[in-house]
């Protein structure tokens, strides 16, 4: 199983508990056990701009971007870095008043988006839009019903 490790607290609250149960979840239904930490981290829009533009040449500001660092994760030991997801957290919060959710709840939501980002799940088609919604909507159900 991965971890999930926050490297920096963000202003809003979390609970270290539900990053927890969303890997506990994502790991027993679609990943077979791999080790290894996916690292969480904040930074300003300035420089989330700057890593979207460079790794996917786009030219603004965005929640998150995600990135893995091997091919496979199983000879890595459990506190090894294999994936980073990198925040900014103004645009979560933003995102919250124009959708209507708490922070805490928005940044699940996007941790359980991206970490299926990294397992090769994309919403490029209707079809892989529908599979990939299953997926969150299944970890959703687990961890907050």
């Amino acid at each position: 199983m991965f971890s999930l490790k926050v490297v920096e607290n963000p202003g809003f609250t979390y609970s270290q508990n539900t990053l927890d149960e969303i890997s506990l979840v994502i790991s027993k239904n679609i990943l077979e056990q791999q080790n290894g930490t996916l690292n969480i981290v904040f930074i300003e829009p300035l420089g989330i701009q700057n890593l979207n533009k460079k790794y996917r040449n786009i030219d603004k500001v965005t929640d998150v971007l995600s990135f893995h660092y091997h091919d496979s994760y199983d000879d890595l030991e459990q506190d090894d870095i294999a994936w980073e997801l990198i925040f900014c957290e103004e645009k979560i919060l933003s995102q919250w008043e124009e959708y209507w959710l708490w922070s805490e709840k928005e940044f699940y939501k996007l941790v359980i988006h991206s970490v299926l980002h990294i397992l090769g799940f994309d919403h490029e088609s209707d079809e892989e839009y529908e599979e990939m919604k299953k997926w969150e909507d299944l970890v959703w159900s687990a961890v907050f019903i």
